[in-house]
């Protein structure tokens, strides 16, 4: 197991929610979430944990020349049988537990849903487009939006998950696994979920603009992580987890596709980072958990006679 120093592990975090801060900035005093750098900040904030952990590779050095993509879990992509499937899970479970968590709120009563006539849905786009203008119906809008989130998920989404994934997934999970299986996929979980704050104290995702939104942001950061650390230690591979978290985003607002109109609900309760989202997560770690999966770990096998996970690679390393 290689272990990275503490002084690079700390570095990366700094680092990583000190740009967030420095590139949500402007949004604080340019109209929230309603300024119109919101679209283009965003996205330039996800890729604030790659550069965080290209930064440490680079200038600390905690890995060797010519393991760094193999810690990081880039490269190779072996065994590759593992590698795919696990990354068929990643792009497709994430929709099924979404999916249920929408189930698990309407069960608790958080949320109330029309699967008939999406009414709630229909409003919505009656009141984007002007009065009497025809529209299909909403069951056939949601169909065909249904149909383009694997694609959507796999594509443009998997590629800004990228950016936080190098550095959550890639980096640290990793560097904290020393620590031992669960302190490193809590640990990182929660700091993915701190990640967060610049956007979510403006109202993002909650609705929230005080530090409930970032507890229960970081709630859900760690029900998720659990499972994308999972996938990242299971597979030895940052892959799968780029593919789910891709997943993740595109089925983020599920909920709002099937309540009923005439009501209401809240996403801290209703959505897929809320408590509906922590209980089916929790689900699925603790069959993870029963099924001896989380000792599962080849990267990070230190069998004797067991070939070093960590050896030197003739792969070309961008990383220097």
């Amino acid at each position: 197991m290689t272990r990275i120093r503490p002084i690079a592990t700390i570095s990366f975090i700094v680092l990583a929610l000190g740009l967030a801060w420095l590139v949500a900035l402007p949004l604080w005093g340019s109209g929230g979430l309603a300024s119109p750098l919101f679209g283009i900040l965003v996205p330039v904030m996800m890729f604030t944990p790659t550069i965080a952990a290209v930064a440490v590779m680079l200038i600390l050095r905690p890995v060797p020349k010519g393991q760094r993509l193999r810690f990081l879990g880039m490269w190779p992509l072996r065994p590759a049988r593992r590698v795919v499937w696990l990354t068929v899970i990643g792009l497709f479970a994430p929709f099924v537990l979404v999916v249920a968590s929408v189930f698990v709120a309407a069960l608790c009563g958080w949320v109330q849903l029309d699967l008939v006539h999406f009414s709630g849905y229909a409003e919505v786009l009656a009141a984007s487009v002007p009065a009497g203008t025809p529209l299909p119906p909403a069951g056939i809008v949601i169909l065909s939006q249904l149909v383009m989130i694997p694609i959507a998920a796999a594509t443009v989404n998997a590629f800004m998950a990228f950016g936080e994934e190098l550095g959550w997934r890639g980096f640290l999970v990793p560097a904290l696994r020393p620590l031992g299986t669960w302190p490193a996929l809590l640990l990182s979980g929660a700091i993915w979920g701190v990640w967060h704050a610049p956007i979510i104290l403006l109202g993002y995702n909650f609705g929230r603009t005080d530090i409930t939104g970032v507890l229960l942001m970081t709630g859900g950061c760690i029900a998720w992580g659990i499972l994308l650390g999972w996938l990242r230690l299971r597979s030895a591979s940052m892959w799968p987890a780029v593919f789910a978290h891709g997943m993740m985003n595109a089925t983020a607002a599920l909920v709002s596709l099937l309540y009923a109109a005439g009501t209401t609900f809240d996403m801290a309760f209703a959505g897929p980072l809320g408590v509906a989202g922590w209980i089916v997560c929790a689900v699925v770690v603790v069959v993870l958990g029963l099924t001896g999966q989380f000792r599962r770990q080849p990267e990070l096998s230190s069998r004797p006679g067991a070939q070093h996970p960590l050896r030197p690679s003739s792969a070309a390393d961008p990383l220097g």
